[in-house]
Formats: C-alpha cells, structure tokens, sequence
C-alpha cells in the first residue's frame, strides 16, 4: 500500500465508483479503499438475512418469506430515465457489459386520493381521468409544445425566449389548471418541489422531452428501467471498469483517516499503520465529517409484500409519486415497487419502499400517506438517515465530497453531482457523445 496515487477514493457507494471508474479510464492511478466488507456503502443491497441484522438485530427472518439470497433490496431505491444520463455514462464507460436491465412496468401519480398513470404525450393525455375534456385539450396543446420545442431551433419557440419565461407564465399560456400543473411538474419532469414554477421554463420543458424520449426508448409503460439483481450491481460494475484500467480495490479497512500537510492539503491515507501518498482524495461525506454540514433527513418505509401496489394496473415494477401539495408536504413523497421480475425478491414476493425528505421527527406517521397505498404487507421496517454537503474549498485541501443520497426514487440529480465532481477533479466536461467502447475497439 504504500505507494504514490493520483487519486484515493473512499467509500464504494455509486457515486464514488463511477468516480473511480472515470478517472481510471482518463489513465490516472487510482486506489479505491473502503472500510466495510461489501461493495456499496450507503446504497448497498441486502439479502434478507442481512436486512433483518440491520433493523431487527437478532431475530431471524420468519421462513415463509423464502431464502434469504433471492432477496436484493435497495437501501437508496432508485430508477433510471431510459434516456437519461446515468444511462449515457453506462454507455459511454462499456459498462452496461456488466449489468442487464429491464424495462419498470408502469409510471404513476397520486392526485385528490387517487392513484393515475402518468399520461406522457398528447394522446395519453386524451385518455387520462386527471382531466376534463376541456382540460384534456388544453393540455395536448402543452403537450405538442414541448414535443416540437427545439432550443437550436427559434421557429419551434413560439416567440418565447424559455430562458427567461418562467415555468408558471409558459403554464399560463395555456391556460391549465393547478391539478394538471402538478403533475406535469412532478410526475413529468420530476420537480421534488415547487420551486420550479418560478425558474426558467427551458428546465421544465428539457425535463419533460426526457421523459418522453425515454419512454419511447423501451416502449414500455415507463420511462424507467432498473438492473436485475437491483442496484447493487452498478457499483461492482464501475468497479470493475476501474479495475481494468489499473485501478486498486481494498475492501475492509478500518479506520481509513486522511492525512493533511501544514497547509491543510490532503497528502495520503492512513490505514492499518500504512500510508498511501495522493495527490487528491475522493470519498462520501462519512469520510471527512468535519467537511460537511447536515441539510437534511430522509425517511424511508421498506415494506415486503405478496402483491404488487393495488391500482398500478398489477404492475410488476412501478413509481408512484406522491406530490408535495396533494399531501400538504413541503416536498414529495416516492413510492417504489420491484419485484421478483427484477429479481430482487423470490417469485409471488414484492419490495416496497416509500420515501421523503423527512420533515418531522416521527417516520411512520410522515410516511402514512405512501403505506395507505400499499395494502396489505408481509414485513415494514423504518429508516431515517441524515443528508450531508460538503462546505470544504476542495482547490485549496484537493478533498472532493460526494454529496448524501436525496429521497427521490430516480438518478438524475445523482448522476449530476458525481458529473460536477469530475470536473472539479479533472478540469474536464464526460464527453457523453463519445462511445468508448467503439474507441476502445478502433485502438485496437
């Protein structure tokens, strides 16, 4: 170990292996360490016997909920948009070699106490019981807008200049209602709250064409796919990218203290009486606690069931958002359902979970209004962890902080933050045109 790396990255959790993986491909020396013995960290899968050592200490699974190692539930659920960029940074790293993914079957919305497929363009909107007939045209009109909207394009802009309309004039424009609003803005284009209303339109509109590119991608009943096995298997696969490009794994070293010189610039790691000298360290906020601040909480229901949630058309994998003002919240709520379709449950069984940015103290009672939908379940288990940020100036220590998991049930704000930190690290922008796959092969 003691030796001389461009990089150390602490921590497996996806963000930080698709870190290592990037930067192993861009022919820095990486070295890759975590103090736990399973790839992963804080979004790792559990098997069941391991889910009840976490929540329920010594107890034993009860048999009829089947064998242990069919099970791989999410402890950070999320889907990814079919076209969105955790997909394109799959493509772009080869990375999808390692991994399968399936289409989820369905995308839904809960609106006045009621659970709606997601209408997605102009003719589902046609369909949709969230509207009236007056509304439904109203809203197709919307609806071709933002299909035919090119920003390269002025022609398609309608004399709008959509980076400085905000959302809620382009809205009332054409005339909808607060209820088609909402779930436009949530279940559409995936606001977690309603601070979008008052931003720039071209966000909205962008968020909402990756929807819809995304549902056309697989032609199933949602934009979303997810990996069999669940997402366990991303870190490993990005591992294993980094591995091939030189990169060095330990698993299972204790107490990994990052070392500073006198101007507070980081210059290796310690662990187990070794040192490993770097020129900049990459990790999760566990790692450098006194270089974050607390932003929040998320809560999260994990429930086993023997159906899939009712009224989502017996959708085998499906996201249900729950938005802000139809629950009085000051941000959504997320309901996540796979199956052994994905196979992270044994065949007839079904994982749950429901989530939010905590706002009380109190997780079973705040997350209510998700559980009410679920219906009957097998096991519930509750889990509340803090959200941190990094507050460091990583150009003056070269400590580069992922930031926590949010409560949101897709990737997109996760993949953002792990792009961002690459091009503090690196000066450079993941070109995502690029196909390495196809570079690689003519290299060769």
């Amino acid at each position: 170990m003691d030796e001389e790396y461009d990089v150390i990255v602490l921590g497996t959790g996806l963000k930080e292996c698709i870190l290592s993986g990037l930067l192993s491909v861009d022919g820095l020396k990486v070295l890759h360490m975590d103090r736990n013995d399973y790839y992963g960290g804080e979004s790792t899968s559990l098997n069941l016997i391991q889910l009840w050592k976490r929540f329920r200490g010594d107890d034993k699974p009860p048999p009829h909920l089947g064998s242990s190692r069919d099970y791989n539930v999410d402890m950070v659920p999320k889907f990814m948009m079919a076209n969105g960029t955790l997909v394109r940074v799959l493509i772009h790293t080869d990375v999808t070699k390692y991994l399968y993914f399936k289409a989820v079957d369905g995308s839904f919305v809960f609106n006045k106490g009621k659970v709606h497929k997601v209408p997605s363009n102009d003719m589902e909107a046609l369909k949709s019981p969230l509207m009236g007939i007056f509304e439904k045209r109203r809203a197709r009109k919307f609806f071709i807008y933002v299909q035919d909207y090119n920003e390269s394009d002025p022609k398609t802009h309608e004399g709008l200049d959509l980076t400085r309309v905000t959302t809620r004039e382009l809205i009332g424009k054409y005339g909808l209602d607060d209820n088609t609003v909402d779930f436009i803005g949530h279940a559409i284009a995936l606001h977690r709250d309603d601070r979008y209303l008052n931003e720039p339109a071209v966000d909205t509109v962008k968020r909402m064409k990756l929807y819809s590119e995304s549902l056309a991608r697989f032609e199933g009943g949602s934009p979303y796919i997810y990996p069999l096995y669940g997402l366990g298997e991303l870190p490993q696969g990005f591992a294993r990218l980094s591995a091939v490009y030189g990169g060095t794994y330990m698993l299972n070293k204790p107490e990994c203290k990052v070392e500073f010189d006198d101007e507070g610039k980081v210059v290796g790691v310690t662990s187990e009486g070794e040192t490993a000298k770097c020129k900049k360290v990459v990790c999760d906020p566990s790692y450098l606690p006194n270089k974050v601040r607390k932003v929040g909480r998320v809560a999260r229901a994990i429930a086993i069931m023997s159906h899939p949630i009712p009224n989502t058309n017996d959708s085998h994998s499906a996201q249900v958002i729950l938005p802000q003002k139809q629950l009085g919240r000051k941000s959504d709520m997320y309901l996540f359902c796979c199956s052994y379709s994905h196979n992270v449950a044994p065949k007839g069984k079904f994982i749950a979970f429901v989530s939010a940015e905590a706002e009380t103290d109190h997780p079973e009672s705040e997350l209510k209004p998700g559980i009410d939908l679920l219906g009957p379940v097998d096991e519930i288990f509750y889990d509340i962890h803090d959200r941190y940020e990094p507050v460091n100036e990583s150009t003056l220590d070269n400590c580069y902080i992922s930031t926590s998991y949010d409560a949101t049930t897709h990737f997109e704000s996760t993949v953002l933050d792990v792009l961002n930190m690459y091009t503090s690290i690196t000066g450079k922008v993941v070109d995502l045109s690029v196909d390495l796959s196809a570079a690689s092969a003519a290299e060769e």
